[in-house]
């Protein structure tokens, strides 16, 4: 054989090849189907189920007589529908059973409570309504220092201090 030939048995081993895989495509196509499953379930992602749903497409595709890129087309397809149509309206379904009450840092701000150790535009102590006690700053710039006993209101949380202002503009300077 000269350089440049073609090798017909390479041709007739290859052809062979693709016969024998052409009927398990299906068999691709579900484990695709089992990894994203799997992997939905352990994060909790629907986006997966998705993928997993446009696998199912893609499996049909091949059972019914499609070639394999038309089933990769077809998964492709239902996999983006199902991205853009069907997951906000499952994620609507998901938070309408939510717990509405803040938490958190949401939570704390808008908190009343009184001061502790006065406060200044750097340091402070007071104690919150819900119980903690927590490191206490006023908003830069103001000048204002707020003394032991006085009620105030979280406007922020920075870090681990909260950013306070008097309930009443009864603020004294220091």
């Amino acid at each position: 054989m000269r350089a440049g030939e073609k090798n017909p048995s390479c041709d007739d081993t290859n052809a062979d090849m693709v016969a024998i895989m052409a009927g398990f495509e299906w068999v691709v196509w579900a484990g695709l189907i089992v990894v994203f499953v799997a992997i939905a379930m352990m994060t909790a992602e629907i986006e997966f189920m998705l993928l997993a749903l446009g696998s199912v497409g893609g499996l049909i595709a091949g059972l019914l007589g499609a070639p394999w890129w038309l089933g990769a087309v077809i998964a492709a397809v239902i996999a983006l529908l199902g991205t853009f149509l069907l997951r906000p309206r499952l994620l609507n379904v998901l938070r309408r059973g939510s717990d509405p009450a803040k938490s958190n840092i949401d939570a704390i701000i808008g908190t009343t409570g009184h001061v502790l150790i006065s406060v200044t535009e750097t340091a402070g102590q007071v104690k919150l309504a819900n119980g903690e006690t927590w490191s206490a700053r006023v908003p830069e710039g103001t000048g204002v220092v707020l003394q032991p006993g006085l009620g105030v209101r979280v406007l922020a949380v920075d870090g681990a201090s909260v950013v306070i202002e008097p309930e009443s503009s009864g603020a004294q300077l220091g």
